[in-house]
């Protein structure tokens, strides 16, 4: 538990750290907790022996170090994102402490919602890692729309919290336990045990954004702070992603035949919506809510393969998501917190202006519509390659589809950013040392996860060692 433990010291510090704080000096916290966050995350590297606590309640191995190391460093480029917000905005409000332990709350949910080992420890994981973003969805208190995306998103989150726990009832009655070692193996196909399955992937799915639970997903993106939304984007659907598969691959794997039918549907469905949702946006955040509910999409045809293949295509693709879309987010907020601006048009010139933001939003979204040689070109190929390895061609071939569609609406930025002139464009500004820190990790995720061909290879050892 050295990644719960080590976050829940950082909490408690930063909270003494705040208490001892006087007024004028509150700014300090931000940099105070990014330097702590900074050591856990670099601690998090150290290797740990497998093993399980609490009578197989909570359980630890490589892959799952390895993903939390992956939810660290994104959370850490989310912080680093944070600060000019937090110091220019929040904490004058005297709520920037609030923002971080929330965040970091968030986040110890998900630990040990990755790690989970019985139905009991997993919805605790999950409910810790969702009310805290609730708050942070409404941060922004001064707005409307963020306390309408802050009441949209409590409220759906809510009704899919309740269904997945309906689920897994009707699981629980069928296997006649909560452990999912137990449940694996005593697991039958009846209609009790296929109803408990839709339920609880309901749940997951509204997590996750895939149709048709994406609803919320672009008036919340919208409403949330920026920072807010990356983070729902890529942090918090990344750990249902991940716990998603992981369970389909091991606990659910005897429902199999009935699961890759609706994974089947729902994988085209919710990259067709999204990408035509998003050909119609003007908004940049909206604009990246259908985006990530279209990327959503192409991760469930790696979850078809259910073997090392799928497992190592969802983890990789998940990697190299996380650092396009945070790339992508950060320039937007960039640009959001010294203009104000936030739709497609504004962008217009902005090459001619600030060529450094413009050519990294590039290549967020040239990784993003899986351009060679960055790093989602490699993810999307390797999903193609494990739904293919297992008949679905079809399926492969309406993904390729959907991936030419997402080029088109991507290119429409790109036009604007290069080709368009514009003589009111955004003005030049220069970053500060935090932005830049965070957006240069981005950018080197980005080019390193597509060019350093040793971490796809990690991934697949890992992820056989798992599964075997």
């Amino acid at each position: 538990m050295r990644f719960e433990l080590g976050l829940l010291l950082l909490f408690l510090t930063l909270l003494v750290f705040e208490i001892f704080t006087n007024k004028k000096q509150k700014g300090n916290v931000i940099s105070f907790a990014i330097l702590l966050f900074t050591i856990h995350t670099a601690i998090g590297f150290i290797p740990l022996a497998d093993g399980d606590l609490f009578g197989g309640m909570f359980k630890t191995n490589t892959l799952l170090f390895y993903f939390k190391n992956v939810l660290n460093v994104g959370v850490l480029i989310v912080l680093l994102q944070s600060a000019d917000w937090l110091k220019e905005k929040i904490v004058e409000q005297n709520k920037a402490t609030e923002f971080i332990l929330l965040l970091l709350s968030s986040l110890l949910g998900m630990y040990f919602m990755i790690s989970a080992g019985d139905f009991l420890m997993f919805y605790l994981g999950l409910e810790l890692a969702t009310l805290p973003v609730a708050a942070l969805v409404a941060y922004e208190t001064s707005k409307r729309i963020s306390a309408e995306a802050g009441v949209k998103y409590i409220l759906s989150s809510a009704l899919a919290s309740g269904t997945a726990l309906f689920g897994i009832s009707f699981l629980y009655a069928t296997a006649g336990s909560l452990y999912f070692d137990v449940i694996a193996t005593t697991l039958t196909v009846s209609n009790l045990s296929i109803l408990g399955f839709i339920l609880f992937f309901s749940g997951l799915a509204f997590k996750i954004s895939l149709a048709p639970f994406h609803f919320w997903t672009a008036d919340v993106y919208e409403g949330a702070p920026i920072n807010v939304a990356s983070y729902l984007s890529v942090i918090s659907k990344g750990a249902a992603v991940v716990i998603l598969v992981i369970l389909l691959f091991t606990v659910l794997k005897p429902l199999l035949p009935f699961w890759s039918k609706i994974i089947y549907i729902v994988a085209i469905a919710t990259m067709t919506i999204g990408n035509l949702f998003a050909l119609r946006q003007q908004n940049m955040k909206r604009f990246l809510a259908f985006s990530s509910v279209a990327q959503a999409g192409f991760i469930l045809l790696g979850m078809l393969s259910v073997d090392e293949l799928g497992l190592t295509t969802v983890l990789f693709f998940v990697t190299v998501y996380i650092f396009s879309n945070l790339g992508a987010f950060g320039v937007v907020q960039a640009i959001s917190e010294v203009s104000g601006k936030e739709n497609i048009d504004d962008y217009e010139g902005l090459y001619r202006t600030n060529p450094k933001l413009s050519l990294l939003l590039m290549l967020a979204l040239f990784s993003l519509a899986g351009i060679p040689p960055l790093a989602g070109f490699f993810g999307k190929f390797f999903l193609y390659a494990a739904a293919a390895s297992k008949g679905y061609y079809v399926l492969v071939f309406i993904g390729v589809v959907n991936a030419t569609i997402s080029l088109y609406y991507y290119l429409l930025v790109i036009r604007a950013m290069f080709l368009r002139k514009n003589q009111d464009a955004i003005p030049y500004f220069n970053s500060k040392l935090f932005m830049k820190l965070g957006l240069i990790l981005a950018a080197i995720g980005i080019l390193v996860a597509g060019m350093y061909s040793p971490l796809y290879e990690y991934v697949y050892t890992i992820s056989t060692n798992f599964l075997n």
